[in-house]
């Protein structure tokens, strides 16, 4: 979980990864959008800012209230917890109309827009699982597979320590990365603007409810009890909204 300390200061792997990925996203985004859309690169620079701003509300506030009972009670647990732990769900539900309002307001190609925030999600989200591997947090459920992996380091997140875990973080980086290169590879073939955006939220979500089977941290909260958690509750939504963003853009596409 700590890389190093160096005086009062210690460097905390996710935040690291998370710093890592932000600037990767960005400098895509930044190329892309400039290359094929010929948007200024520090106006990129703005949107960045905001959806920084805007996923770390919606990602602290998501992650809150997963299990308020326990950040809340005493009010003294919301500042201790402060400093670790985010939803990325919250983080896309924030992000994604503070982009939308920004494109309008600089009169980008919304759609097309819309498509490079795909790709630039996934470069992020994938050094942010990466992350919370380093820091045991989204841990997995107990297994006997060969490729469980054992946290032993007495700040992980990871429960219970010294036993053998999916190492559910792994699944989803290595999810978000095939994610990735998918939508690159599809990128030229795409019918209409949105297209690629439509595919992301749609494969990730599926993605998602199903990699939540592994996931050992119970405390990400349940809409029905051990059945159905709140990412697959919101997964769920989101594929609904998906589905019928996809038709109406096909519809318009073909007319």
């Amino acid at each position: 979980p700590e890389l190093f300390q160096l005086g009062d200061t210690t460097l905390y792997s996710y935040g690291v990864l998370i710093m890592i990925g932000t600037v990767a996203g960005y400098f895509y985004m930044a190329s892309a959008a400039k290359r094929e859309l010929h948007v200024d690169q520090s106006k990129i620079q703005n949107l960045v800012i905001l959806l920084i701003g805007g996923a770390f509300i919606g990602g602290k506030l998501f992650f809150y209230f997963e299990d308020p009972g326990f950040y809340f009670h005493p009010p003294s647990n919301m500042f201790v917890n402060f400093r670790t732990g985010f939803v990325f769900y919250g983080s896309l539900l924030f992000a994604v109309p503070l982009a939308i309002w920004y494109f309008r307001k600089e009169k980008w190609p919304l759609w097309s827009m819309l498509d490079h925030i795909a790709i630039t999600t996934l470069i992020v989200h994938f050094f942010g699982r990466v992350g919370c591997f380093l820091a045991g947090c989204c841990y997995g459920k107990e297994t006997t597979m060969v490729w469980g992996v054992t946290f032993s380091h007495e700040l992980s997140k990871a429960r219970p320590l010294h036993t053998s875990l999916h190492p559910s973080q792994l699944y989803e980086a290595f999810t978000l990365l095939v994610l990735f290169v998918g939508l690159l590879l599809f990128k030229k073939y795409k019918r209409f603007e949105g297209q690629l955006f439509i595919i992301y939220l749609v494969s990730y979500s599926v993605a998602r409810g199903f990699l939540e089977l592994f996931r050992g941290d119970l405390r990400r909260g349940f809409v029905i009890d051990n059945v159905l958690s709140h990412s697959q509750f919101i997964s769920l939504i989101i594929i609904s909204i998906a589905l019928l963003l996809y038709r109406k853009r096909r519809s318009g596409a073909k007319n």
